[in-house]
């Protein structure tokens, strides 16, 4: 096997939500591969203009699109743009995300339809107006950023997971419908990563860290960078024959039903 099959050299990659996280992490490692970058961002152009420099101290050929994925008319404006500028996107990876973190009884429905919207509603936007692109050019990937809750509940969280597990379905449809033009759809679920938001709960004695070190076969949270290679591989000829799948880049968790304290 050569590795050339995962050189992305001369492709295209947009990237929603990636100015910060698990999205920034999962661009720099298509943009190490050879990618040229477009980072989306949406709530400003200073926190836009930031990201970029940081890819670009890596070398990255980055370019920034500021744009709302869940505003249609944006998202329109924003692909042509990207492909009069820069080209023709290759690779979509439909990062961005929120999560309101509520009991069921006591969630708004606007704070519902907020989640859902960008989840779940976003993708299918972004996705729906860059696959004419990729249709025209003869082949592209699109990698959906899933979730383990798109298989399993969780208190607080059912928006989250109603948009997740959607997004998950959503992405074996892209398949269905898109795979005879030579565009693959997959996921990627990612399980409990240390990013800058999950710094207050990863200190020793904190029950929620405690239960992630205690729940993953790997006893340990997920770094950024576990999520490159798998993002690579998504977006390279590698995965030419691997449509419609989720792969859980979780340390194990869905694997096992867990092991009882102090085992």
């Amino acid at each position: 096997m050569s590795i050339n099959l995962f050189d992305l050299k001369g492709k295209i990659a947009l990237v929603t939500g990636a100015t910060h996280g698990l999205g920034m992490a999962m661009a720099k490692g298509i943009g190490n591969a050879g990618a040229k970058i477009v980072v989306n961002g949406n709530s400003s152009q200073e926190k836009l203009d930031n990201a970029i420099e940081e890819y670009k101290k890596e070398g990255i050929e980055v370019y920034g699109s500021l744009f709302d994925v869940t505003n249609e008319k944006e998202v329109i404006k924003a692909i042509a743009n990207i492909e009069k500028e820069v080209g023709t996107i290759d690779i979509l990876v439909n990062n961005a995300g929120i999560i309101k973190r509520t009991p069921i009884v006591d969630m708004e429905v606007h704070d519902f339809k907020a989640v859902i919207d960008v989840d779940l509603v976003g993708p299918f936007i972004v996705s729906k107006h860059v696959v004419k692109g990729m249709i025209e050019k003869g082949g592209g990937k699109i990698i959906n950023i899933c979730s383990m809750m798109s298989e399993l509940g969780r208190d607080t969280v059912s928006a989250y997971a109603a948009a997740k597990g959607g997004l998950k379905m959503l992405t074996q449809s892209m398949a269905t419908e898109w795979a005879k033009f030579n565009i693959q759809a997959n996921g990627i679920g990612p399980g409990y990563f240390a990013t800058s938001q999950t710094a207050p709960i990863r200190v020793d004695g904190h029950p929620f860290n405690d239960f992630i070190i205690q729940r993953t076969p790997a006893a340990r949270w997920g770094n950024p960078e576990d999520l490159q290679g798998t993002a690579v591989f998504l977006s390279s000829k590698a995965s030419n024959f691997v449509n419609g799948q989720v792969v859980y880049v979780d340390g194990g968790i869905l694997a096992t039903i867990g092991k009882p304290a102090n085992e």
